[in-house]
């Protein structure tokens, strides 16, 4: 099944209006709306797909007030397909909705001129790596010159390492061959978080995993999906395909929660049998190492951390007990959950831009449950997760720090 603008019928009708969502949804537990829920977000979808309200501007809020972190998901009893829903909903309504000049300006030129091609994005992460490094960074911060909306998104950026830029398509495995994998980059996650990339390469060699990277692939589309905009990420995804098959790979290694979530429903984007047979390989890194014998480990880590499940890797790809696993295997390492491990810390892509107000509630009640938790380490699974935490940590003048879940793996795999 090819994903569309229009949500199915049959997806509509899964939902029985039970409730049980409600408790589990970000925006209904602060706002107490209920069109700011899963069962009136599918009413309100439902009720434009039969004529009876229009995409105006509060249908559109509605819409976009959603993080489509598919918490609904994981509780729904009648096993509702929410993310496919709204994403074929967003799809639905930016065809009908009347947007300004600037949005439309914005959709193209993020979606359509600068995600499809990794080139653009290194010259632009390279111009703010100079931006960062010279000092203009801070006589802006510091000048208070530019609008909101770029004060906001400046914000946001971590300190960028120098980015990951692989050498060679494939990398040996450390002693005996077991697995032949392909790592995915991925568009944002090699110039904001290198680090995580390299840390995954150790990991997987130092696990007798041969490595390819292929220069071909490209953005996996997870944040066109999100936005409605189908056809880029249908482009994209076309390209990733050839990309990775035909190697003969054990799997398709990701340590982006977003990006393998869309990468295991490729699927549902463009309904070929290549399409299936790449989400059948995709494979979260935790997935894959808590999977496999690993390697005995050099070090013991001593840290106490709290795990901040990614909701696009507990919810979307239900994977919650790896990384759990990983972080217990691990000798001197103490994990110390949170209240809600599993509730969205707000970052949801574009959305910590797109809906300010919302994402910093929801991200400083987070903040106040790991606060409680005494960790100095958060860890996650996910770039926009820990950006967004990140930003938490300094709203919330904590000194913690936040890691990667294979960041700490590679770390008991350093030299004692």
């Amino acid at each position: 099944m090819g994903l569309t603008a229009t949500p199915s019928a049959a997806d509509l009708s899964q939902c029985v209006h039970c409730g049980l969502c409600l408790q589990n949804c970000p925006t209904y537990l602060l706002t107490g709306y209920e069109a700011e829920s899963p069962r009136g977000r599918i009413h309100l979808i439902q009720a434009l797909n039969e004529g009876r309200v229009e995409a105006n501007a509060a249908y559109r809020q509605h819409l976009e007030l959603c993080l489509v972190c598919r918490n609904c998901e994981s509780v729904c009893p009648s096993g509702v397909h929410f993310g496919r829903i709204m994403e074929a909903g967003r799809a639905q309504l930016y065809e009908r909705a009347s947007l300004s000049w600037r949005e439309r300006l914005f959709r193209r030129v993020a979606f359509q001129e600068v995600l499809p091609y990794p080139m653009r994005l290194r010259a632009l992460f390279g111009a703010l790596l100079v931006y960062q490094r010279s000092g203009l960074r801070r006589l802006v911060q510091a000048s208070r010159l530019l609008p909101g909306p770029l004060r906001d998104a400046e914000s946001l950026l971590p300190d960028l390492p120098a980015p990951f830029l692989p050498r060679w398509e494939v990398y040996p495995a450390e002693g005996k061959l077991r697995y032949r994998v392909g790592l995915f980059t991925g568009c944002v996650m090699p110039l904001v978080y290198a680090p995580v990339h390299a840390a995954t390469l150790r990991v997987l060699r130092h696990n007798g995993c041969e490595v390819h990277i292929p220069r071909q692939q490209v953005c996996c589309g997870a944040l066109n999906v999100h936005a409605g905009e189908q056809e880029g990420a249908r482009a994209m995804a076309r390209q990733n395909l050839p990309a990775f098959l035909d190697r003969g790979l054990d799997a398709i290694v990701v340590n982006s929660a977003g990006c393998g979530a869309t990468m295991k429903e490729y699927a549902e984007l463009l309904d070929s049998s290549a399409a299936a047979e790449f989400g059948r390989l995709t494979v979260d890194v935790t997935e894959f190492l808590a999977s496999i014998e690993l390697q005995p480990f050099r070090r013991p880590v001593h840290r106490t951390v709290t795990l901040q499940e990614s909701c696009h890797l507990v919810h979307a790809q239900q994977i919650k007990e790896a990384p759990r696993t990983l972080l217990s295997s691990i000798p001197g390492l103490k994990l110390r959950d949170m209240a809600h491990p599993d509730l969205c810390c707000g970052s949801a892509g574009l959305y910590m831009l797109t809906e300010r107000g919302m994402s910093t509630q929801i991200l400083d009640d987070k903040m106040r449950d790991i606060s409680r938790t005494g960790a100095l380490t958060i860890v996650t699974a996910n770039p926009g997760c820990m950006m967004q935490l990140e930003r938490g940590v300094r709203r919330a003048g904590l000194t913690a720090e936040v890691k990667h879940v294979v960041e700490l793996v590679d770390e008991a795999y350093r030299p004692a």
